[in-house]
């Protein structure tokens, strides 16, 4: 039996290692910088859990979440409709692909991955074919904490423990490529003959296959290519098969475009939105889709409808905060779209002499790399050498949450060259003391 502990704070904290352990307090946050009731200042190199775009308590948000409130509140979706929620409807629309037409709002990352399989499986039952009942994930995905976005990723150690809740899929192999290798492992043409091998075999029990596209979060960053989302949209398309981008992560200029789906100039059927979505200061998220799925279900017939539903869904203070952002991306292109660059020359500055770490990556506003060890994210997510840097990172006043042997940078583009070198300069003190020092205890 385990021991209860003698904290009395009632609150379990996600991935806390004592569910009552006292954390540090936030008071106030602006910018990229967020302040504890004590006074210290500490920079959020993640974006407060990948959502916060523009910086936090950015004004023009906040006026107009406190505009909204004050007209309408929350309305039941399903008899009503709201300005805000026809604004960013058309306003995304404009921005993503051309094929995209119809969107459905949900609340998170997780319910938007969950609409995109069930629009995807009763696609096909409306259509009549109903042998396409599968789907195929990639290793090391992460599409979320809810059932159906957990089996999409049975290869991850989040959910693992879970696997006979969850419905069977085919795993295929992320083509991961690295900066400083510029090699891609397993290659391309190696994964897209193992997909085209299950589509001539099976494509007919297929329903669809759900990728994070050209970065996977939490199983890693992992970074593909965008020739190969150009490959596996083709094959989709030959063997009648859904894609669906999962850009829960992606979304909203972190790839240095606007979405994964449109750096890579592919179509894909479904794409999945959260996160940055409202710039990271309310939860909401959509399911967009092409008109040839919605059409589908566009019938009289009751059998053909789609009942689901969310009490929240399309909260109209959300969905004002979620124009405002989608505003200021626009307006502010130029801060996400020339991070990378920035990201690269940082990393031949400071990072690439240095022998503690392996496999750096880049993908617009979002750079990783793998601390030189043994450790790894399946059998040493979070403690050991990783936690010893967040530890010594955060005393730093940086706040980065490793994953495993992994470490990323993710911040809001509202960060100035100079803020994104403070970090790289700090990371290599921190990790060259770290490994010093760890090398010196296990002699």
């Amino acid at each position: 039996m385990a021991n209860p502990s003698n904290n009395s704070n009632p609150i379990w904290h996600p991935f806390a290692l004592h569910p009552q352990e006292k954390l540090p307090q936030v008071i106030k946050a602006y910018g990229i910088w967020l302040e504890l009731a004590n006074g210290k200042k500490i920079m959020d190199c993640i974006s407060s859990w990948w959502v916060n775009i523009h910086g936090h308590c950015h004004p023009e948000i906040i006026e107009a979440i406190t505009n909204q409130a004050k007209s309408l509140d929350q309305i039941v979706f399903a008899d009503f409709s709201h300005e805000s929620a026809d604004n960013l409807a058309q306003g995304l629309l404009e921005i993503l692909p051309s094929n995209m037409a119809k969107l459905y709002f949900t609340d998170d990352g997780s319910t938007s991955v969950e609409l995109a399989l069930k629009l995807a499986y009763q696609y096909w039952q409306n259509i009549g074919l109903t042998a396409k009942t599968k789907f195929i994930g990639f290793s090391d995905g992460y599409h979320g904490d809810t059932v159906g976005a957990m089996s999409l990723g049975q290869s991850s150690i989040f959910t693992r423990k879970f696997n006979q809740l969850m419905f069977n899929i085919e795993i295929i192999d992320y083509p991961k490529i690295y900066f400083n290798d510029s090699k891609i492992t397993p290659k391309n043409d190696t994964v897209l003959a193992q997909i085209k091998t299950l589509f001539e075999q099976k494509a007919n029990e297929i329903a669809g296959i759900v990728i994070e596209p050209l970065i996977q979060g939490a199983g890693g960053m992992n970074m593909c290519s965008v020739s190969f989302l150009q490959d596996l949209a083709k094959l989709c398309k030959t063997y009648n098969v859904l894609l669906i981008y999962d850009e829960v992560l992606t979304g909203f200029g972190r790839t240095g475009d606007y979405f994964a789906a449109t750096k890579s100039q592919t179509r894909p059927d479904l794409i999945c939105l959260s996160k940055g979505i409202t710039g990271g200061i309310l939860p909401l998220a959509a399911t967009v889709m092409s008109q040839a799925i919605f059409d589908t279900f566009d019938t009289v017939e009751l059998t053909k409808r789609f009942f689901h539903g969310h009490s929240y869904t399309a909260n109209p203070i959300a969905c004002a905060a979620a124009v405002k952002s989608l505003e200021l991306l626009k307006r502010n292109h130029g801060q996400f779209n020339n991070m990378e660059n920035i990201h690269i020359d940082l990393y031949k500055r400071y990072l690439a002499p240095n022998i503690y770490i392996k496999n750096y990556r880049v993908c617009g506003c979002i750079a990783a790399f793998d601390l030189n060890t043994k450790l790894n994210l399946e059998t040493d997510y979070g403690n050991n050498l990783s936690q010893l840097l967040k530890e010594n990172l955060l005393a730093a006043g940086l706040l980065f949450r490793p994953l495993g042997n992994v470490v990323y940078i993710m911040t809001p583009y509202c960060i100035t060259a100079n803020e994104l070198e403070l970090i790289y300069n700090t990371l290599t003190t921190k990790i060259n003391a770290l490994f010093t020092s760890y090398a010196k205890l296990n002699k």
